[in-house]
């Protein structure tokens, strides 16, 4: 056995059957999962991994249902209610998650979506989230180079751009110009570490830089093609900048230094609106 992580998935053994469920244990004691998440079949002794927190009325509880954000980390939520504690947030379980009102960094609409951070208050021992979500990030300096592949979550925006959460850890700035789509708060892309700037902030970009990119770009855009029906991409050198990010997920400079790739090979026909397969 094991101690509980609070807020996180475990792996539990089935310790008895009851009329309302299984009683898992560990060794914080036996928790119960209920009947309804229940699945068939299941016996004592087998194993489950399962999802743990608190109920309604403060017990520990295990659950089968795939929450929206665990335990230390960020993830955008939609409030769903207030309460004179603070907003309640729709973390995809039965009990929403509680942001206090000392963690919130404004006034908050029902319906509207929040980037938070999600902990375990050491106090209550109840999870708990933080819209205060830069307090959170890493201060030691980010381990990587100038063209690393990193992990992008989209946290606010501004007049420069997007700022966004970079590997779960580190604050970066995706400008305004590296980006060809509006984003949705909570997005998680793929990106590339342009710059560590003197304040320790990333700098990010969507795409490589330099011929890696474009290499990258015409690998993906002949893969693209050849998924197409009949071979026919509906993208050409007149199409628009955001109909070819949102299909194939880069800028119009970059699609056109592949598409004229691809052409140099032989392998594409080009229509002023489609690319077609040779």
């Amino acid at each position: 056995m094991a101690s509980l992580l609070l807020g996180d998935y475990n792996d539990l053994e089935v310790a008895r059957e009851t009329s309302v469920g299984l009683y898992l244990t560990s060794d914080d004691g036996d928790l119960l999962l209920p009947n309804k998440y229940v699945e068939p079949g299941t016996r004592v002794g087998d194993i489950l991994r399962v999802f743990v927190y608190r109920d309604s009325e403060d017990r520990l509880i295990a659950t089968n249902l795939r929450p929206l954000a665990l335990v230390n980390s960020f993830a955008a939520l939609t409030v769903r209610d207030h309460s004179p504690a603070g907003a309640f947030l729709d973390w995809g379980l039965e009990k929403d998650l509680l942001l206090p009102y000392r963690n919130q960094r404004r006034d908050l609409r029902t319906g509207e979506r929040v980037l938070v951070y999600v902990y375990l208050d050491e106090e209550s021992d109840r999870l708990v989230a933080s819209a205060k979500w830069k307090q959170f990030l890493s201060n030691t300096p980010f381990e990587g180079e100038a063209g690393d592949a990193v992990r992008l979550l989209v946290a606010d925006e501004t007049e420069l751009g997007y700022p966004v959460i970079v590997n779960g850890t580190h604050q970066g700035l995706l400008f305004h110009n590296e980006v060809f789509r509006p984003l949705r708060l909570g997005e998680q892309l793929p990106g590339f570490l342009r710059q560590v700037r003197d304040d320790g902030k990333l700098d990010v970009r969507l795409q490589k830089e330099g011929y890696g990119e474009v290499e990258s770009a015409t690998d993906t855009l002949l893969k693209a093609i050849q998924a197409a029906p009949g071979g026919r991409l509906p993208l050409g050198d007149k199409s628009l900048a955001e109909d070819v990010y949102r299909r194939v997920g880069m800028s119009k400079k970059v699609f056109k230094k592949a598409l004229g790739a691809l052409f140099r090979q032989g392998l594409v026909l080009l229509e002023p609106e489609a690319t077609v397969l040779k």
